[in-house]
Protein backbone atom coordinates (compact mmCIF):
# COMPACT_ATOMS: atom_id res chain seq x y z
CA UNK A 1 0.00 0.00 0.00
CA UNK A 2 1.45 3.47 -0.61
CA UNK A 3 1.66 6.01 1.24
CA UNK A 4 -1.15 8.22 -0.44
CA UNK A 5 -3.81 5.13 -0.11
CA UNK A 6 -2.73 4.67 3.74
CA UNK A 7 -2.98 8.49 4.53
CA UNK A 8 -6.23 8.88 2.61
CA UNK A 9 -7.86 4.93 3.96
CA UNK A 10 -11.46 5.73 5.18
CA UNK A 11 -10.29 4.79 8.73
CA UNK A 12 -7.47 7.80 8.51
CA UNK A 13 -8.40 10.40 5.97
CA UNK A 14 -10.25 12.34 8.54
CA UNK A 15 -7.57 12.38 11.37
CA UNK A 16 -4.84 13.00 8.73
CA UNK A 17 -7.09 16.19 6.98
CA UNK A 18 -7.55 17.74 10.98
CA UNK A 19 -3.97 17.41 11.62
CA UNK A 20 -2.83 18.87 8.36
CA UNK A 21 -5.27 21.97 9.27
CA UNK A 22 -3.36 22.02 12.27
CA UNK A 23 0.11 21.71 10.62
CA UNK A 24 -0.97 24.68 8.04
CA UNK A 25 -2.88 26.83 11.30
CA UNK A 26 0.84 26.13 13.16
CA UNK A 27 3.44 27.52 10.27
CA UNK A 28 1.22 30.49 9.51
CA UNK A 29 1.16 31.46 12.73
CA UNK A 30 4.58 30.96 13.65
CA UNK A 31 5.46 33.66 10.42
CA UNK A 32 6.76 36.65 11.74
CA UNK A 33 8.36 39.83 10.24
CA UNK A 34 7.11 41.28 6.85
CA UNK A 35 6.88 38.08 5.45
CA UNK A 36 4.86 36.64 8.03
CA UNK A 37 2.75 39.49 7.44
CA UNK A 38 2.37 39.04 3.97
CA UNK A 39 1.77 35.36 4.63
CA UNK A 40 -0.60 35.82 7.54
CA UNK A 41 -2.65 38.40 5.40
CA UNK A 42 -2.43 35.79 2.06
CA UNK A 43 -4.05 33.08 4.07
CA UNK A 44 -6.83 35.42 5.66
CA UNK A 45 -7.53 36.01 2.30
CA UNK A 46 -7.63 32.85 0.86
CA UNK A 47 -9.65 31.25 3.94
CA UNK A 48 -12.28 34.09 2.99
CA UNK A 49 -12.67 32.84 -0.33
CA UNK A 50 -15.65 30.37 1.20
CA UNK A 51 -15.98 28.21 4.11
CA UNK A 52 -14.18 24.58 4.20
CA UNK A 53 -11.93 26.14 1.17
CA UNK A 54 -8.52 25.43 2.59
CA UNK A 55 -9.63 21.90 3.97
CA UNK A 56 -11.27 21.16 0.23
CA UNK A 57 -7.92 22.32 -0.90
CA UNK A 58 -5.57 20.39 1.63
CA UNK A 59 -8.75 17.19 0.74
CA UNK A 60 -7.61 17.27 -2.88
CA UNK A 61 -4.16 17.89 -2.65
CA UNK A 62 -3.30 14.97 -0.26
CA UNK A 63 -2.84 12.31 -2.55
CA UNK A 64 -0.81 14.33 -4.87
CA UNK A 65 1.50 14.99 -2.08
CA UNK A 66 1.67 11.56 -0.43
CA UNK A 67 2.81 10.45 -3.88
CA UNK A 68 5.36 13.40 -4.28
CA UNK A 69 6.87 12.66 -0.70
CA UNK A 70 6.52 9.27 -1.19
CA UNK A 71 10.07 8.57 -2.69
CA UNK A 72 11.89 10.63 -0.03
CA UNK A 73 9.70 7.89 2.81
CA UNK A 74 10.95 5.23 0.70
CA UNK A 75 14.35 6.13 1.21
CA UNK A 76 14.11 6.99 4.98
CA UNK A 77 12.85 3.45 5.27
CA UNK A 78 15.77 1.72 3.24
CA UNK A 79 18.50 3.44 4.97
CA UNK A 80 16.45 2.98 8.70
CA UNK A 81 16.28 6.61 9.38
CA UNK A 82 12.85 8.31 10.87
CA UNK A 83 10.46 9.81 8.36
CA UNK A 84 10.82 12.79 10.14
CA UNK A 85 14.94 12.87 10.43
CA UNK A 86 15.09 12.41 6.79
CA UNK A 87 12.12 14.30 5.73
CA UNK A 88 14.39 16.94 7.05
CA UNK A 89 17.45 16.29 6.16
CA UNK A 90 16.59 16.30 3.13
CA UNK A 91 13.46 19.10 3.18
CA UNK A 92 14.75 21.29 0.20
CA UNK A 93 14.06 18.25 -2.12
CA UNK A 94 10.72 18.00 -0.38
CA UNK A 95 9.75 21.59 -0.98
CA UNK A 96 10.62 21.27 -4.30
CA UNK A 97 8.26 18.36 -4.51
CA UNK A 98 5.18 19.85 -3.30
CA UNK A 99 5.86 22.99 -4.92
CA UNK A 100 5.77 21.94 -8.08
CA UNK A 101 2.38 20.59 -7.66
CA UNK A 102 0.72 23.89 -6.09
CA UNK A 103 2.57 25.93 -9.22
CA UNK A 104 0.77 23.84 -11.25
CA UNK A 105 -2.77 23.95 -9.51
CA UNK A 106 -1.95 27.63 -9.03
CA UNK A 107 -1.24 27.76 -12.74
CA UNK A 108 -4.53 25.95 -14.26
CA UNK A 109 -6.87 27.89 -11.29
CA UNK A 110 -9.26 30.02 -12.23
CA UNK A 111 -9.75 32.19 -9.46
CA UNK A 112 -8.03 35.19 -9.90
CA UNK A 113 -7.82 35.68 -5.94
CA UNK A 114 -5.80 32.47 -5.59
CA UNK A 115 -3.61 33.27 -8.72
CA UNK A 116 -2.78 36.59 -7.35
CA UNK A 117 -1.89 35.74 -3.78
CA UNK A 118 -0.18 32.81 -4.55
CA UNK A 119 1.85 34.34 -6.97
CA UNK A 120 2.66 37.34 -4.26
CA UNK A 121 3.72 34.64 -2.14
CA UNK A 122 5.61 32.10 -4.45
CA UNK A 123 8.73 33.58 -4.01
CA UNK A 124 9.39 32.65 -0.28
CA UNK A 125 6.93 30.20 -0.70
CA UNK A 126 9.71 27.73 -0.69
CA UNK A 127 11.79 28.72 2.36
CA UNK A 128 8.00 28.23 4.35
CA UNK A 129 7.53 24.97 3.01
CA UNK A 130 11.11 23.89 3.92
CA UNK A 131 10.41 25.69 7.30
CA UNK A 132 7.32 23.12 7.77
CA UNK A 133 9.31 19.99 7.09
CA UNK A 134 9.53 18.78 10.51
CA UNK A 135 5.89 19.06 11.24
CA UNK A 136 5.08 17.37 8.10
CA UNK A 137 7.55 14.37 8.50
CA UNK A 138 5.78 14.35 11.97
CA UNK A 139 2.57 13.73 10.84
CA UNK A 140 3.77 11.42 8.52
CA UNK A 141 5.00 9.04 11.00
CA UNK A 142 2.02 9.21 13.16
CA UNK A 143 -0.39 7.98 10.93
CA UNK A 144 1.92 5.20 8.58
CA UNK A 145 3.59 3.78 12.32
Amino acid sequence: MGLADTLTDQSKKSAVIADCMQLLEQEVADKSGLSGVAIKAGYKAVKGIRPGFIENVVTDLLPEFANAVEPLVDEATEKGESTQAYLTQNKSRVADSLLAITDGKAERSTNKLIKKTYGKLRKIAKSNVEAAVPRLGGLIERHTA
